[in-house]
């Protein structure tokens, strides 16, 4: 059995607030072997382009299949890198998408900062490799009508949480054990 197949490199994608030690991404890459993380920024923190990019570094570092595992806006960095790179990706869970096209609450980024940061529009082209859409009933940043959308426009299978909120430390999440039945069906 080759197991660079069955035990690909998992990559965790964070989104704007990067590395919170409490968030289930965090928690999940310390429990699991060959697990990684993209590296928090510390210059151009909004910016697309430098997230992309830092995805695209961490990408580089790996030899072998990888699965990665994205949460809010990193699902939008992952949908974004994967408009313009072509190496090949085992697959992707994504996790809670953003709706960057829609306002955001407060204590956000505004569309128009955004925009001006080149998050808009978000890709609708498919993605060239198998991903799940993991999406939440009452997300304040994203409808589960519009992740399903998103879903769609993208190819990838969509799994209901349920009432999770943004599945983060503030709607009560630390550790989320259902991340790790996800990434294994993506092996």
């Amino acid at each position: 059995m080759d197991t660079h197949v069955t035990n690909p490199t998992i990559l965790m994608v964070p989104g704007l607030r990067d590395h919170v030690s409490e968030h289930w991404q965090t928690l999940l890459e310390a429990s699991l072997p060959n697990t990684r993380s993209v590296a928090p920024l510390e210059h151009r923190k909004l910016s697309r382009a430098a997230r992309v990019a830092a995805l695209d570094k961490a990408l580089a570092a790996i030899d072998g299949p990888v699965i990665l595992v994205a949460h809010s806006a990193g699902v939008m960095i992952t949908v974004h890198w994967a408009r313009t790179h072509d190496r090949p990706i085992h697959g992707a869970l994504l996790v809670t998408p953003a709706d960057l096209e829609s306002p955001m609450p407060p204590g956000y980024p505004t569309m128009d900062v955004l925009d001006d940061h080149g998050w808009l529009p978000m890709p609708r082209e498919p993605l060239p490799f198998p991903s799940i859409v993991a999406s939440s009933a009452n997300d304040p940043l994203c409808s589960a009508q519009r992740a399903t959308e998103l879903a769609k426009c993208w190819g990838s299978l969509i799994v209901d949480l349920g009432k999770v909120g943004h599945l983060n430390p503030a709607a009560g999440y630390g550790p989320w054990p259902q991340a790790e039945a996800l990434i294994d069906s993506l092996r």
